[in-house]
């Protein structure tokens, strides 16, 4: 039967793998619901750590110019 979202087959060291089945087993879940749950989890991790980047380069672009303190941009 065919499903709606798209597959991704993966090859994982031994010891990766005995993680994820453990952790499926104790959460009573499928081994891919597991790797699922854990590649969203890294990709969320991934997205924050571009942000920081992002936020450190725009403070950097900053230094020595003259900002505007919150209470004088929101009040």
């Amino acid at each position: 039967m065919p499903t709606k979202n798209p597959r991704i087959n993966v090859a994982l060291e031994k010891p990766i793998y005995s993680l994820i089945a453990r952790m499926a087993q104790e959460r009573g879940l499928s081994l891919s619901m597991v790797t699922r749950d854990l590649v969203r989890e890294a990709l969320e991790i991934h997205e924050d750590a571009v942000l920081v980047r992002v936020a450190d380069e725009r403070v950097a672009a900053l230094a020595g110019r003259k900002t505007l303190a919150h209470t004088e941009v929101w009040e």
